[in-house]
């Protein structure tokens, strides 16, 4: 059958790949997830009864449990999305993203090794190994310029560290083995069903339900959006049309302060949830995140040229979206944020 493995598929960006690639004609998509706080079977529900997808509960550091998911359903790909990846959770536990974010794609990709070595040339051949990282293993940039596939790595919190290592393997396994891999860097998603620990979410909730909205230092760091949707079909064309060995630059072309986001975020509540206090008056700047990088944003000319690929949702209406949605399932706030 024509079927793909995605790791992290219970996860935000995972499961709305999961969805894109059974909207795109994949037969078969098995999902492999260890269920942490971040991925909830919640975000796959509407899958439950679908034949064409499968779910292991399984951690990409069991390597037995890796083998037989491979030698079972045999794939055409491995999407490589698995990892941990609020930055603030990296500060506090390095050594946690280091064994899962790191070591976890190393026994990952040595299961995968020893499985795509006994396959024919051709098999060989077509497989693809799609690595998923982040645009924040080049560390921070200036007030112009954007990061391209060449820009050297200078990570800067152990987050971007633990993904830059695993770069780096699956470079290395492809160098030394001949595995056939894609990487792909992305800047930062947003979109239904994220974890309400990151930024968009984070500050939907507490502008409809009062608090404070916290932003870090002067609030003038700079980030670049993404529609998640567009992250996912930026994937499968990394999958279909990826040069074996490429990486492939994913940017949504819309820079924002975090200062801006926020208010943005305040101004789509108050239409479309009209709270009882302007949430605007509740902004607070606080003390700067450790090792906090300034600006990030990616030139995605090769994605463009290459797969074909270019972002279709502006970020004023991806954020509408993203609020409404956050509106309109209170329950799966409650569920997730109480670990559910």
């Amino acid at each position: 059958m024509n079927s793909v493995i995605v790791t992290g598929g219970a996860g935000f960006i995972g499961s709305a790949l999961v969805r894109a690639l059974l909207a795109s004609g994949v037969e078969r998509v098995v999902t492999l997830d260890r269920l942490t706080y971040a991925g909830t079977l919640d975000n796959l529900a509407e899958l439950a009864s679908d034949p064409r997808h499968v779910f292991a509960k399984l951690d990409i550091a069991d390597g037995e449990g890796v083998s037989a998911l491979l030698r079972t359903y045999a794939p055409r790909a491995v999407l490589h999305l698995a990892a941990e990846s609020h930055v603030d959770r990296s500060i506090d536990a390095p050594a946690t993203f280091a064994v899962t974010n790191t070591l976890g794609t190393v026994h990952l990709l040595d299961r995968v090794l020893a499985w795509w070595r006994t396959l024919p040339s051709g098999a060989q051949s077509a497989f693809r190994f799609v690595h998923v990282s982040t645009d924040e293993v080049y560390g921070s940039l200036g007030p112009s310029g954007a990061f391209t596939e060449a820009s050297p790595y200078a990570p800067n919190s152990p987050y971007a560290a633990s993904k830059a290592a695993a770069d780096h393997f699956v470079r290395a396994f492809h160098r030394t083995y001949g595995l056939p891999v894609v990487t792909t860097n992305c800047c930062n998603n947003y979109g239904p069903r994220q974890h309400p620990e990151k930024l968009l979410p984070r500050m939907i909730l507490r502008a409809l339900h009062g608090g404070a909205l916290p932003v870090y230092g002067d609030g003038a760091n700079v980030r670049e959006w993404l529609w998640v949707e567009d992250h996912c079909a930026g994937l499968i064309a990394a999958l279909e049309r990826g040069r074996v060995g490429e990486v492939y630059a994913f940017g949504g072309g819309e820079e924002r302060t975090t200062l801006e986001v926020v208010h943005a975020v305040c101004d789509a509540v108050c239409e479309l949830a009209d709270p009882e206090t302007p949430p605007r008056d509740r902004v607070r700047l606080v003390s700067d995140r450790p090792g906090h990088d300034r600006r990030y944003a990616l030139d995605s000319s090769r994605a463009r040229a290459e797969l074909g690929w270019a972002p279709r949702v502006r970020f004023a209406d991806g954020l509408r979206r993203t609020v409404t949605w956050y509106l309109a399932n209170p329950e799966w706030v409650a569920r997730v944020s109480g670990g559910a």
